[in-house]
């Protein structure tokens, strides 16, 4: 289960981050966080705008409110998205995902 910490601004939530995979995706759940793929390499940052188009991609929002707190040069990363509750995020995750994941 992912462990979501709202905020007055918004939730944070940890990601860990694939990069250089096949497609762009939601890959699961991964120690209390969300597991994303980005076909992106992790060099120069592009792997990290790939993390947050992505995010905001799926939870519908402007790139500009999703922010990498900490991790940019690393897989583990902890991400905030302003205006959106915990519950939203999370029903945001689950629409579109197959069913039993």
């Amino acid at each position: 289960m992912i462990d979501f910490r709202q905020d007055q601004s918004g939730v944070a939530f940890n990601v860990r981050v694939q990069p250089k995979a096949s497609a762009d995706r939601i890959a699961g759940e991964h120690a209390g966080g969300l597991k994303l793929a980005v076909t992106a390499p992790p060099e120069a940052g592009k792997a990290n705008e790939a993390v947050v188009k992505l995010l905001a991609k799926k939870l519908n929002v402007s790139k500009s409110s999703v922010r990498i707190l900490s991790g940019a040069a690393s897989r583990q990363k902890v991400v905030h998205v302003d205006n959106l509750t915990a519950d939203a995020v999370r029903k945001l995750l689950a629409a579109g995902r197959p069913r039993g994941k």
